[in-house]
């Protein structure tokens, strides 16, 4: 058995020889599969043996927007490596992660100043006051028309309810209350919308619309024991709680390619899943909104009309 100096040493005339590769391993007391690596080299140097590419790096691209994600919502690292497997790398480790958030100075999160103002927080309520809107969505390559995302959020849990319908219409805001309401495991008590069309008749501008008590939503909320409040006209910011999370879904939706609209559908699903299981809010002292609802009901229950649980897919 030779020194590895000396089989470093005959590798060049080991890539030369013409011998046949039993007997040049047999010589230098290496494996005839190593013969063969060296004979396939046109360098006598070692190589490293860490892949070229690891797969679980990220590209710039994807780099750029989990620090983004980590500087606006401040996520710890497992929420963070749960929200890149979901929508940007399925397979990056933890490690790798926080190699990457090390690299750019981020992996540790910054403490809260002491003094420092908080932002300022909406009137403290209850499970039960739900903010609702309508946000367009982009019109897919196998759509002949956009479709719309009808959005509800409870303003005490942050918790989340989204579906997709094909129109804008008092039909629809209907079908979208009614599944909300079997949806919640809180007793809703108010809504709060603008004033679209779809969702009353009672506000008047220069005679634009006569209220009928007749409109679709209205009834719905009359019937379900729910009060239906309007924002002040022009005053997006009195909604500006669904408004919010509005702004990420729209991140969503430029930091992905759809193919279809059922792929639109199914990721925007996903996200709302994740948002109400996994992701902690600095609203609710940094926990996830289902783990909100859990206290709540833990210290409120006649607030609940069901148990609130850990489910393993989409909310329903």
């Amino acid at each position: 058995m030779q020194s590895s100096r000396s089989v470093v040493a005959a590798k060049p005339q080991c890539i030369a020889s013409d011998l046949p590769m039993t007997v040049l391993a047999e010589r230098l007391g290496v494996t005839v599969e190593t013969i063969a690596r060296w004979k396939h080299r046109d360098s006598v140097e070692d190589r490293s043996h860490t892949a070229h590419r690891p797969q679980t790096t990220l590209s710039a691209e994807q780099e750029a927007i989990v620090l983004v994600l980590r500087k606006t919502l401040d996520l710890s690292l497992d929420d963070l490596l749960a929200v890149v497997h979901e929508f940007i790398h399925a397979t990056i480790t933890r490690s790798a992660l926080h190699r990457m958030l090390k690299r750019h100075g981020v992996s540790k999160r910054e403490p809260v100043e002491a003094g420092k103002p908080k932002a300022k927080l909406f009137k403290a309520y209850v499970p039960g006051f739900v903010h609702v809107d309508v946000k367009y969505l982009p019109q897919m390559a196998d759509e002949d028309k956009r479709r719309y995302l009808f959005v509800a959020i409870d303003r005490a849990t942050r918790w989340v309810f989204i579906a997709v319908y094909a129109a804008k219409t008092a039909a629809n805001a209907k079908r979208f209350l009614a599944a909300l309401a079997k949806a919640a495991p809180f007793h809703i008590r108010t809504i709060l919308t603008d004033n679209g069309k779809e969702f009353t008749d009672r506000f008047i501008t220069a005679g634009e619309r006569t209220p009928t008590g007749e409109h679709a939503f209205d009834q719905l909320c009359a019937e379900l024991g729910i009060e239906h409040r309007l924002t002040q006209p022009k005053h997006p910011q009195t909604n500006g709680m669904v408004e919010r999370f509005n702004g990420r879904i729209a991140d969503v939706l430029r930091t992905h390619h759809f193919r279809s609209g059922e792929e639109l559908e199914a990721t925007l699903l996903r996200y709302a899943w994740l948002y109400n299981h996994h992701l902690p809010q600095m609203a609710l002292g940094h926990i996830s909104p289902l783990q909100a609802m859990k206290n709540w009901q833990a210290s409120n229950p006649d607030l609940f009309h069901k148990r609130v649980v850990n489910r393993p897919g989409h909310d329903t």
